[in-house]
């Protein structure tokens, strides 16, 4: 397996510190308001990642953090006059029904609150001052970047580019790109108590931690040191997982903090990257409040991970009618008559040539554009072999549906009510009367066909490039 590592900046095989033993962190909510599809498109990504890692044998740990106390948070509570952790619990609660909804919260091994991690993140703050590496300022704690050697190694940028870049303003800092481990809690804020000690005294810390700290505390306390994957979006690159090299590595004196740094590209509307600031999102809730889960999830499979995606209404209609074809291809599939009929091989053989392929893809940086042509070509086989021979015998049947199937879920689009939901026998009739009526160019009757079996069974009909695509009309986008 190949996967591609940001910090090496090329594809390196997948050999985890512990045998088949993985760990793997992603980049969490903070939990001020309702998470978009831009955010929905990393948890995806990394859920269909890790799904492929335990489909390949590998006992995957897999963490994704809440923060739970953060500036946004604070800012957001004051406008709603509510207490911050009140608003956190709130958003939080909306977020997991979102990843569960998406299908991803289930496969998370644990959702680790960042202000359950205090001590853990005052005993590394500790390390990084009695190493140097950090240093007090007015009730903040700040890490002095020019003692690190390396910093830019993940970004690859150089120093004089990081003044334009997410810098945190303070005045009397050492150097202009310093970051906050700690912050010196303002009055009516969400505070702890920490104490530390700088130059053989005691210092009495009010307040709460930086944004990158949290990350490293967290990791340390369930993987120690060092662990295998850390994903996030490409915006994270720099300053967060830049910061969060800087200070693990500084603190436990082992490198590299992380073996593979895996990032999924942002998510644009309009040209703009999709978020909170720009006002220009789109959240889970009215995404599913359109699509089924599996059609975000398809539409998140048809582009690489590593890549942008360019978020339109048409790329999001395409993925509908992409998912229908693949759940009725199953379908069709799952209801031909099993009396026997001649061919079956044929069948297992196109399976299992698709569990190849796919396989293939998968290994190959987690493909999941070619993973996904490749069902489509298996699709293809399955419909003609069932206009070919209109029925088959019972073992090849289950066995071709089994492995297609599964396949299918790897990624998080195949729905067993879709494929499973037969064609009524008078429905199936004038859509396949309507497609002779396509094929001979008798437009117009075959859409009087149409609006007849939408208005006498409920059943929209469209054209795709894959084939007639049928679907219930009150699960499709309007």
């Amino acid at each position: 397996m190949q996967v591609y590592n940001t910090l090496s900046r090329g594809k390196e095989e997948f050999v985890p510190m512990h045998g088949k033993k993985a760990n793997m962190f992603v980049c969490g909510q903070t939990v001020y308001d309702d998470a978009h599809l831009g955010h929905a498109r990393t948890y995806i990504s990394f859920d269909i990642i890790v799904r492929w890692l335990r489909h390949t044998g590998y006992d995957v740990t897999y963490i994704q953090n809440i923060t739970d106390i953060d500036d946004k948070i604070i800012v957001r509570a004051k406008e709603k006059k509510i207490d911050p952790i009140e608003l956190a619990r709130n958003y939080e609660q909306r977020f997991m029904e979102d990843m569960e909804a998406l299908g991803v919260k289930q496969d998370v091994s644990a959702y680790p609150r960042s202000h359950d991690y205090i001590n853990a993140i005052r005993d590394q703050i500790q390390l990084l001052m009695n190493k140097g590496f950090a240093y007090a300022l007015d009730g903040d704690v700040y890490y002095d970047v020019a003692k690190f050697k390396d910093y830019t190694r993940l970004s690859g940028m150089k120093m004089d580019e990081l003044e334009k870049h997410r810098i945190e303003p303070k005045e009397g800092k050492r150097n202009v790109y310093d970051f906050a481990l700690w912050k010196a809690s303002k009055p009516g804020e969400p505070s702890w108590e920490v104490d530390v000690k700088s130059g053989g005294s005691s210092i009495k810390l009010v307040g709460r931690p930086g944004w990158h700290i949290e990350d490293t505390a967290i990791t340390y306390s369930f993987f120690g040191p060092q662990y295998d994957i850390h994903g996030g979006a490409s915006e994270l690159i720099f300053p967060h997982h830049t910061n969060e090299i800087a200070q693990a590595e500084a603190a436990f004196d082992v490198k590299p903090f992380v073996k593979y740094w895996l990032h999924s590209g942002v998510l644009n509307i309009k040209g703009q990257k999709m978020s909170k600031s720009l006002k220009n999102f789109i959240t889970i809730r009215e995404a599913l409040a359109k699509y089924p889960a599996e059609t975000l999830r398809l539409f998140v499979c048809m582009t690489h991970y590593r890549k942008e995606i360019n978020y339109t209404d048409e790329l999001m209609r395409d993925a509908n009618k992409l998912m229908y074809y693949i759940n009725q291809s199953i379908g069709i599939l799952y209801n031909l008559p099993a009396n026997g009929g001649n061919g079956g091989q044929e069948l297992v053989s196109a399976a299992e040539q698709l569990e190849r392929e796919f396989a293939d893809a998968m290994n190959d940086d987690f493909n999941t554009p070619l993973a996904l042509m490749k069902i489509i070509a298996a699709m293809r086989k399955v419909r003609q072999f069932a206009e070919a021979h209109g029925s088959t015998d019972q073992r090849s049947k289950e066995q071709a549906i089994g492995k297609i199937s599964a396949l299918g879920k790897l990624l998080g689009i195949v729905n067993e009510s879709v494929y499973k939901q037969a064609l009524p026998e008078d429905a199936d009739r004038m859509i396949k009367q309507r497609d002779e009526l396509r094929k001979a160019k008798n437009f117009s009757e075959a859409d009087r066909i149409r609006t007849e079996i939408e208005s006498k069974h409920g059943i929209k009909i469209e054209d795709t490039e894959y084939g007639t695509v049928w679907y219930q009309s009150d699960a499709h986008f309007k």
